[in-house]
């Protein structure tokens, strides 16, 4: 197995992506910690995987957290391999309307958190490790009501080069996936029922050029490439999954 011997953690990693990007990894003969900040999603998340996953309930934007989750981390693995910092959050953002309170939400989530994530685990991570940022398709294209939402995704795409730069010396890769229109809760309604979301999922599709919207496993199978040894020569680039949203 491709991963055979080494450590992970997902931050976000109880749903969509980070729960699609535990089980790859995990098949791929990781072992895998998944970081979240509902208790009651991580343990639904550990039934679905198997019970040979650590879960860690932390919020990662905050640093008190970030700390306690290193602790548990390094009790659990001694050290790590692969960092997914895939933890993050999606609002609208429209320029006339978008108030302070809900800017400070999106930078927290989006920028701060992956920033220090970062930071926390760098202590643990070993030479050779793989650093794997979720960033997303609008950091590379202008879209109404997504301006702050944009310019975070865009700051996440800006550390894969900074912080590979900074971390070349200990060998250890960052590089960023940038996921297009995926079918995860972030794009579900609250009180939505299934009908109502694949008709979202319809819309939204259509205007993607490749016709649907993304799977998690079609983002998750990217970042089991960047993990790998098979993208050793891959140093602050980013692999685009957004079926043609960005490109044509």
């Amino acid at each position: 197995m491709v991963l055979q011997g080494k450590t992970a953690l997902i931050t976000g990693g109880s749903s969509g992506i980070g729960l699609a990007t535990a089980a790859m990894l995990r098949d791929g003969g990781a072992r895998v910690a998944i970081a979240g900040r509902s208790q009651d999603k991580l343990d639904r998340a550990v039934g679905e995987l198997g019970g040979d996953v650590v879960a860690i309930c932390a919020d990662v934007s905050s640093l008190d957290q970030l700390e306690r989750m290193r602790t548990e981390l390094q009790n659990a693995f001694g050290s790590l391999d692969i960092l997914f910092a895939n933890a993050g959050m999606a609002l609208g953002t429209p320029l006339a309307t978008a108030d302070e309170e809900t800017y400070h939400t999106l930078m927290n989530a989006n920028v701060k958190s992956v920033f220090f994530t970062v930071q926390a685990v760098l202590p643990l991570m070993r030479e050779g490790g793989s650093i794997i940022l979720n960033t997303s398709w609008l950091n590379q294209v202008g879209t109404p009501g997504r301006a702050i939402l944009s310019a975070s995704k865009a700051a996440v795409r800006s550390f894969a080069r900074s912080m590979s730069a900074e971390l070349i010396d200990r060998k250890i890769r960052v590089n960023a996936v940038s996921p297009g229109s995926i079918e995860t809760p972030i794009h579900r309604g609250k009180n939505q029922s299934e009908e109502e979301f694949r008709a979202y999922a319809e819309r939204v599709g259509a205007q993607v050029p490749i016709g649907r919207m993304g799977r998690p496993e079609e983002v998750s199978a990217a970042v089991l490439f960047l993990a790998s040894d098979a993208s050793s020569y891959m140093l602050g680039a980013e692999i685009v999954v957004d079926g043609g949203r960005s490109e044509l």
